[in-house]
């Protein structure tokens, strides 16, 4: 079967840390150590691939070990993948700090990713996509044109604007159909969107901002689908002709909230395959793929598989279908 998911974007190679407290500049101290597959781009194709829709993976690695059990894990999660493999270049890699309550720390150093092309996506893929997953943590030129591709083959094209880079160019946003940033991503946007009224903005003024405030402020990006991610608060839906919020799960143990946001944007993908574009209910099953994926330490070995989204839907009587 051709993949209706399409994800482009990033790959890295995950060095995680488990400690108390952050250490301070200069302080040296004693944490457990962890390595694995990551980056936003290939987490979300792992969330989307583990809830059994299939899909596609276009990325970049070096030549390196990395990449190596970037291509073995990709194959063993069943996601169908496109490796430019860069031999001048490394794999991108990720230094992950995380500690007692679940806040995370993360540098990244993007190596390959930044060589990404549109030019790698196969045209097999894009005529196959009914979805084009894409983030910020690669080439941003070559994003660009990947959306300007899914959007003259008809593809619905999301942009997950993460992590929020200050070279970000809003011109990108003509060729987004659904955005889908996190609250820190959103007061980025906003304010380099309308700074001379939003200068001061911040993650406490959104939960103060009432809903139709917080819609007519999403309204001035000019995307037709704007989701931002609240965390534990659920996430908030604007399109052109309405607005709703859809809470989070609750009553789940926070282990590891580092990939959740990824965990939401695959799992959203998925259900917007499989509930025919329902809008609402995608997001619900977005929020249920992320609030499982907390509950586990990592990126994406944490991406809940669909036994467990069913049995959980099940239990807190769901219903989705």
């Amino acid at each position: 079967m051709t993949p209706p998911i399409l994800v482009f974007g990033s790959y890295m190679h995950d060095l995680s840390f488990s400690m108390r407290d952050f250490p301070k500049p200069g302080q040296t101290i004693i944490g457990d150590f962890k390595s694995g597959p990551g980056g936003k781009g290939s987490n979300q194709a792992v969330a989307a691939a583990r809830t059994s829709v299939h899909t596609a993976f276009v990325g970049a690695t070096g030549e390196d070990a990395f990449a190596d059990l970037a291509k073995n894990f990709h194959q063993e999660e069943g996601v169908h993948s496109k490796w430019a493999r860069r031999e001048d270049l490394a794999t991108g890699t990720a230094a992950i700090f995380v500690n007692d309550k679940g806040e995370n720390e993360i540098v990244v150093a993007l190596g390959a990713n930044n060589s990404l092309s549109s030019n790698d996506i196969p045209e097999e893929f894009l005529s196959a996509a009914d979805i084009m997953v894409t983030q910020l943590e690669c080439n941003l030129d070559a994003t660009e044109q990947a959306l300007k591709k899914g959007k003259a083959h008809g593809i619905t094209t999301l942009l997950n604007p993460a992590p929020m880079r200050d070279d970000f160019q809003a011109s990108i946003l003509e060729w987004v159909d659904i955005l889908v940033p996190n609250e820190t991503e959103f007061v980025h946007m906003v304010q380099l969107r309308v700074p001379e009224s939003h200068a001061s903005f911040s993650e406490e003024s959104i939960p103060a901002l009432e809903e139709t405030d917080l819609h007519d402020l999403c309204r001035q990006f000019g995307v037709p689908t704007f989701i931002i991610t609240l965390g534990s608060q659920g996430c908030f839906v604007s399109t052109q002709d309405r607005y709703f919020t859809v809470p989070a799960i609750t009553d789940i143990n926070v282990l590891d909230t580092t990939g959740a946001g990824d965990a939401f944007v695959g799992g959203f993908a998925s259900g917007l395959i499989q509930f025919g574009g329902d809008l609402e209910k995608a997001a619900q099953y977005g929020n249920l793929v992320a609030g499982l994926s907390v509950t586990r330490f990592g990126t994406a070995p944490s991406m809940p598989k669909e036994s467990e989204i069913q049995s959980e839907m099940s239990r807190r009587d769901l219903l989705l279908k």
